[in-house]
Order: C-alpha cells, then sequence, then structure tokens
C-alpha cells in the first residue's frame, strides 16, 4: 500500500522554473530522490535529500535545481530553475537509497 505521488509537472519555455512535488503515503523514508527518464533514454538520477537534508545533485541539475522536504508533512519537493529543452523527461520521486519505492511519474516539457 505504499504509494508516491508527484504533481507539479507541466510545460513551460526555456528559462522557466517548476516545482514538482511527491507526496508520499504510508511510508516515510530517511531518504529521498528523484529520478528522470527522457524518451528513449535510461532512467537517471537528479538529486537525492536525506533526513538532515543533505543534498546531492546531478551535475547537469547543479545550480538550478533543488530538492527540500518539509517532515511534518512528509512532502518532498524538487524546484527547478532556469529549465532547459534538455531537462525534458518524466521526473519520479523514489523512496530509500538505492530506491525500493517508485512513484508513476509527473512530466516535464522544456520548450526552446
Amino acid at each position: 500500500q505504499v504509494q508516491l505521488v508527484e504533481s507539479g509537472g507541466g510545460s513551460v519555455q526555456a528559462g522557466g522554473s517548476l516545482r514538482l512535488t511527491c507526496a508520499p503515503r504510508a511510508i516515510y523514508s530517511p531518504y529521498m530522490a528523484w529520478f528522470r527518464q527522457a524518451p528513449g533514454k535510461e532512467r537517471e538520477g537528479v538529486a537525492t535529500i536525506d533526513n538532515t537534508g543533505s543534498s546531492t545533485y546531478a551535475d547537469s541539475v547543479k545550480g538550478r535545481f533543488t530538492i527540500s522536504r518539509d517532515n511534518p508533512k512528509n512532502i518532498l519537493y524538487l524546484q527547478m530553475n532556469s529549465l532547459k529543452p534538455e531537462d525534458t523527461a518524466m521526473y519520479y520521486c523514489a523512496a530509500d537509497c538505492p530506491p525500493n519505492y517508485w512513484g508513476q511519474g509527473t512530466k516535464v516539457t522544456v520548450s526552446s
């Protein structure tokens, strides 16, 4: 009955911003992450965060994306700024490191 529900995706122009939300149900994990998968490509890690707020980022998004979490509400966020067309992908929330649980994804499209 564990469920991770992502939201906040959409279509934006290059340079725009989006904030993704992951709302876990029936789970709390000290380790959470965002992954993404572009059409025809393998899933890749985007950012991770632990229970203390310590985070890591893929080089491709460093300086543009910020991962955060609201522990009392058990919500995970991904703030995405200065979006580029190459950021276009399905974005997935994941719990545990390495992940044991995955959301269904939210689509992000960045136009040129």
